[in-house]
């Protein structure tokens, strides 16, 4: 097993808890590198869309992946996004290697980087919170679609199709100037002397430079792991975004018989809290 070494990795949106999350990509991506700081940048868990009737074994693996990365060294840095917004109250805490924050900034080798999860520079969700919700609840319906229909494309096509990406995909065009929500992050960030900066929150992985009266930013999207799979990465002096793919590469089975139903929703709190006091 081949694992990357990396100063830092930056991911969003995995949106544990729901039908769209893909466990399985999110914990070989986790277990084939070693990150000094890991930054999960928002969205992680849905409570949008949390339920008690929903938390897959799999799902659950990824947090006990996160735990032993702590366990063996690994910062993490836990940027709450629009889908975890519960657990803004709880900025700045901090148990063992995991801390919880609204933004952070990095500083290396001698230059500062920005990472948010970006639902801040998004109107839709200050203005329309309820129109962002009923789009959330009919991404999940698409979702269920979706699943359903995996093995008939599977049958024809031999690839993953993911609906929502390609319905996206097909009403949007790529431009090349700035879109508004890119344009106000870069002004913020020129204001605030940040040559470089990283969101999540539109699922759309990004690595670009937007123009400013003073300088270029450096903007990186690090997209998602419900349709594009991949993570912003510094190593060696720069930054550059990471696309995932398949691979049949298994790595040991190492985790302990996982428990259902209540069981399942006690065992998490104890990962998440106690392990880490303790």
């Amino acid at each position: 097993m081949n694992t990357r070494e990396l100063e830092v990795s930056v991911i969003s949106d995995l949106h544990l808890a729901t039908h769209a999350c893909k466990s399985k990509k999110i914990l070989k991506y986790l277990r084939s590198v070693n990150p000094k700081t890991l930054v999960l940048n928002g969205d992680i868990i849905d409570s949008w869309r949390f339920s008690r009737n929903y938390f897959p074994k799999g799902h659950l693996k990824v947090v006990r992946q996160l735990i032993k990365m702590m366990e063996k060294g690994t910062r993490i840095f836990y940027i709450t996004g629009n889908h975890d917004e519960f657990l803004r109250r709880f900025e700045k805490i901090q148990i063992g290697n995991l801390q919880i924050l609204n933004q952070l900034v990095l500083e290396l080798d001698g230059k500062k980087t920005w990472i948010f999860h970006g639902d801040i520079f998004d109107e839709v969700i200050h203005e329309t919170k309820w129109l962002a919700k009923i789009g959330a609840a009919s991404y999940g319906l698409i979702t269920l679609i979706n699943n359903a229909l995996t093995p008939v494309f599977g049958f024809f096509t031999q690839k993953e199709i993911i609906l929502f990406k390609s319905i996206k995909n097909g009403l949007t065009k790529e431009k090349p100037e700035p879109t508004v929500f890119e344009q106000k992050i870069g002004e913020v960030a020129v204001k605030q002397g940040y040559p470089t900066v990283i969101c999540g929150h539109t699922h759309v992985p990004k690595d670009k430079f937007i123009p400013t009266e003073n300088f270029a930013i450096h903007y990186l999207n690090c997209g998602d792991w419900v349709e594009n799979f991949t993570a912003a990465e510094y190593e060696s002096g720069k930054w550059s975004l990471y696309y995932y793919t398949e691979t049949d590469e298994e790595f040991p089975n190492d985790e302990p018989d996982i428990p259902e139903g209540k069981q399942l929703y006690q065992s998490l709190i104890k990962e998440l809290v106690f392990t880490n006091i303790l």
